[in-house]
């Protein structure tokens, strides 16, 4: 079986999860070939092993004027009824106004070089990566190309903007749409045909449970961890604030966080405002090999953001027997069980997360407890290997015209026994430098 991804940067520090199952289903024997709208910046390029990724990767920007004039030629002489169709499909799904067209007319000439180089290596399917506009790409070079497409949808902020992206449409003319949660597929289907239910499919993002080494809780509790991007929008001014108050019965916490952003100088000023510099530390970026250390020092691992999908950190965490405090918006809920591998708090309450945060300082059996509990939800519900199973059978399947379950099932030959040529490094070896998110 010979595939494509796409995604508008690829392979990008902050995406690890589209990494790890592009790594899982080339360990498992299926012909994947990438294929990104901008080439990755040397930023993002943390090993030598993620460098190899981006020299394999096919990267559509800087488009060659010549390149640009054959793809599109050789489509409409392969099939010029079918480049009609694409025109008309990318003027009636255009952003409105005169900005949004201009970007769809770029969207349409990319499509076409995407197309020309899906049908001259003979993939037989495209999958995408998020639904914003990578994916208006992959539709129309579906179209222009003749073949089938389908995409991950992620949220939360595409559905801040469903009509701008055409949610509806792109669900309607994808094979089939892969959820990363409940939540998640109960907004597509606010602007999706409900004849087009069915295709809309439950896959989780996953991770490698083990990679993650359980930790032993002992005594009482002083570690907090954050690891993500830092920005406002992740609700970090709220867990400086619970801090104040953790701070009086417990002088000695400290918060680690892991990662930088935009809003990274913001939070530093409101941390020294605070009076928190002793407690809090910035590390910025560090490789997943790094963060599976400090989660092996830490207490508990929080994260009060305002906006998530199902954040694939939570599952390390959880993996390595840590027990979270997150906020209670989208998926988060299918991941962490409230009293059983976490607790969840309403979003904006610095009084509620520090009170949660206390319980489970206050206690080392309760934090292994609860440790123990959410390793064993991610090994059950969040591997990378199951997770790429379901996907590969809910592919193969469309493929033959035939639906899945919603949540389809799998068997350990499904996950041990792909069918294929070539077997890839393993994954850790791949992503063990990458920034975690």
């Amino acid at each position: 079986m010979r595939i494509a991804y796409l995604t508008g940067e690829y392979p990008r520090a902050t995406d690890t999860f589209i990494q790890r199952e592009v790594f899982t289903f080339r360990k498992q024997g299926v012909d994947v070939q990438t294929f990104s709208i901008r080439r990755t910046g040397d930023e993002h390029i943390v090993g030598v092993e993620q460098a190899a990724e981006r020299d394999r990767t096919f990267y559509i920007l800087p488009v060659k004027p010549i390149a640009l004039l054959m793809a599109h030629l050789r489509l409409l002489l392969a099939s010029p009824a079918r480049y009609l169709k694409a025109i008309k499909l990318a003027w009636s799904t255009r952003q409105v106004g005169l900005k949004g067209t201009f970007y769809q007319a770029f969207y349409f000439l990319e499509a076409g070089i995407l197309a020309q180089q899906i049908r001259q290596k003979q993939i037989q399917h495209l999958h995408n990566h998020f639904a914003d506009s990578s994916c208006t790409v992959a539709m129309l070079a579906a179209e222009l190309g003749g073949f089938t497409f389908s995409f991950t949808m992620h949220g939360p902020s595409i559905f801040f903007e469903p009509h701008r992206w055409q949610i509806g449409e792109k669900i309607n003319r994808a094979l089939f749409v892969s959820c990363i949660s409940h939540f998640c597929r109960s907004q597509g289907m606010i602007f999706a045909p409900s004849t087009r239910w069915e295709r809309m499919h439950i896959i989780h993002c996953g991770v490698e449970p083990s990679l993650f080494q359980q930790v032993n809780h002992q005594g009482m509790g002083k570690n907090l961890l954050y690891v993500g991007r830092l920005a406002v929008v992740k609700g970090l001014p709220i867990l400086l604030e619970s801090l104040v108050a953790l701070k009086r019965s417990h002088p000695d916490i400290v918060l680690t966080v892991v990662g930088d952003g935009p809003d990274r100088a913001q939070l530093e000023q409101q941390t020294a405002q605070l009076g928190l510099t002793a407690n809090v530390k910035f590390v910025g970026y560090q490789s997943q090999a790094e963060v599976r250390e400090y989660m092996q020092q830490t207490d508990i691992f929080v994260m009060s953001s305002f906006a998530e999908g199902v954040p694939v950190v939570l599952m390390e965490a959880m993996a390595a027997g840590v027990p979270v405090v997150a906020t209670q918006i989208a998926g988060v809920s299918e991941l962490v069980e409230d009293g059983i591998s976490g607790f969840l708090v309403p979003p904006g309450d610095p009084i509620g997360l520090g009170d949660r945060i206390a319980k489970l300082l206050s206690s080392a059996e309760f934090r292994n407890r609860m440790g123990t509990a959410g390793r064993a939800k991610v090994g059950k519900e969040f591997n990378i290997d199951h997770e790429v199973a379901r996907l590969y059978r809910v592919m193969t399947m469309a493929l033959q015209g035939k639906i899945e379950s919603t949540r389809p099932s799998f068997t350990e030959s499904d996950v041990n026994h792909l069918p294929g040529i070539e077997r890839e490094p393993e994954i850790e070896k791949i992503i063990e430098h990458s920034p975690s998110v």
